[in-house]
């Protein structure tokens, strides 16, 4: 929490520079905003209203898609959440990286906000008070959902929230409340709906590095699914695409990218010209150099778990591929470097994270659709995404029934077998980006991992460790640490 302040003057430094300020630092914080004077620097500033920061590292190594190699490179960003254990790291990639880079984007979207609102034509400013809005929420979200226990309607009234952050930050130190998970939902919620009323696509040049309006409603259909509010996910599911066209914006994995090599699929998995791509952000982070070499990783054992065989009775046309006879992966988030000065041989690693997906909503809006009933519906979302998924895809023979389900799973129950059908195909889709976590989290489902040296560690569904480590720096602001 201390940094909120010096992260403000620094985005503020940066953008009145531009505009031949030479002395930032030596103005008062308050005049951050007022130099925000035209919604062309508003939009500016909005582009650091994303968590430049990466998750992955340490929410794929508390899943169940790892194993201890028993060699490999060792980070405590991946080393401690398999353990279950407090991530003692704060660099890059470590969960304190990422609290610091949500609340400094929380940050940038509260000095575009308070520039909208100062604005003498407030007219001129409704796209990006829009995305000012929703980025806000997102930001909140993913510290909630991270860093307090995840939303459950029966406690979320008295568990631990986050500060949930309106204001820019003007003093040093300013003192905080964490509220409650509900208080917290209640206000991003709050945020995202007002925010959908004023984004406009006609607003940015690269849509995909701000919250479009389909980043926007796949994002509500997210938050609503988590909240179970099923209905929701629909209605906003059905406005991410013109004409819910959700089938040619899916990655074609096995048809364009089946006759790709790795180094293309690298090249175009995380493009803004990915057309499933709805929402990408700018992550400084190793994880591009190492995801196949991490200890705690993905190997032949998972990947027969995860990408072996499936309902359809076909196989996934991901690729797969290896160094050794350890590391695995599947080629989709790749490093970028960023030298120092042309002539360096030192800079910073890059990854390009994709936040939100075409698959993601069709995911959620299979989801929804099970818990209401919609079982045909279901099936439909689901065989469009075996469609782009299995090899030689064939309906007469690949299709997803009831009945295969029933026999693959051993699951009488319709609805069961559907969300087991669901989650399995989506474990696969998002295998090595983290996205299994909140599906554990969401079921409160128990994770066991081993180690080489024959321990076995549990996950209960109670376990206090599900929840993140509040940074020590917080406590600085007034924020208490979560129970240990």
């Amino acid at each position: 929490m201390k940094t909120f302040f010096i992260r403000v003057l620094v985005i503020g430094c940066c953008l009145t520079s531009m505009a031949g300020c030479n002395k930032y630092l030596d103005k008062s914080p308050d005049s951050t905003w007022t130099e925000l004077d035209t919604p062309e620097k508003v939009s500016q500033l909005l582009g650091t209203a994303y968590p430049q920061a990466n998750y992955i590292v340490f929410a794929e190594s508390m899943t169940d898609n790892v194993e201890d190699k028993g060699a490999g490179v060792i980070e405590r960003t991946n080393l401690d959440p398999y353990f279950f254990n407090d991530v003692s790291a704060t660099e890059q990639d470590s969960p304190e990286a990422y609290w610091q880079a949500c609340y400094a984007a929380i940050a940038a979207a509260n000095n575009a906000l308070k520039a909208c609102e100062a604005a003498k034509d407030k007219n001129l400013y409704t796209a990006q008070k829009g995305e000012a809005l929703v980025a806000r929420a997102y930001a909140h979200f993913m510290l909630v959902t991270f860093f307090s226990k995840f939303y459950d309607a029966e406690t979320a009234a008295t568990d631990p929230g986050i500060p949930y952050v309106t204001e820019p930050e003007t003093v040093v130190n300013k003192q905080y409340e964490r509220k409650t998970v509900k208080y917290v939902y209640e206000m991003i919620e709050k945020d995202l709906e007002n925010g959908l009323k004023l984004i406009s696509d006609e607003n940015y040049d690269v849509p995909r590095y701000h919250f479009n309006r389909a980043a926007a409603y796949a994002f509500a259909t997210r938050l609503y699914l988590f909240k179970k509010d099923y209905q929701k996910v629909l209605e906003y599911a059905s406005q991410v695409f013109p004409n819910n066209d959700i089938a040619s914006n899916m990655r074609p994995w096995n048809t364009t990218y089946k006759t790709l090599s790795p180094a293309a699929i690298w090249d175009t998995y995380a493009r803004a010209t990915e057309t499933s791509n709805l929402l990408l952000v700018e992550t400084q982070s190793v994880y591009g150099r190492y995801v196949a070499q991490y200890r705690y990783g993905l190997t032949y054992n998972k990947q027969l778990q995860i990408l072996g065989a499936n309902v359809t009775g076909g196989t996934y046309a991901y690729p797969l591929y290896y160094y050794g006879t350890r590391d695995y992966f599947v080629p989709k988030l790749t490093e970028y470097f960023v030298k120092a000065s042309v002539n360096a041989t030192i800079g910073d690693a890059y990854v390009m994270v994709p936040l939100f997906t075409t698959e993601e909503v069709l995911f959620n809006r299979a989801e929804a659709n099970a818990y209401l009933g919609n079982n045909t519906a279901v099936l439909n979302d689901l065989n469009l995404f075996a469609s782009k998924r299995i090899n030689n895809y064939n309906a007469s023979t690949h299709r997803v029934t009831l009945s295969k389900i029933r026999n693959f799973y051993n699951i009488s129950d319709a609805r069961a077998g559907l969300l087991q059908t669901i989650l399995d195909f989506k474990r696969a889709e998002f295998v090595q980006e983290g996205h299994r976590w909140f599906d554990i989290q969401r079921y409160k489902a128990v994770v066991t991992h081993y180690t080489d040296r024959g321990e076995t560690l549990v996950l209960e569904a109670d376990d206090k460790r599900r929840v993140l480590q509040i940074p020590s720096s917080a406590t600085a602001s007034g924020i208490a640490l979560n129970p240990r």
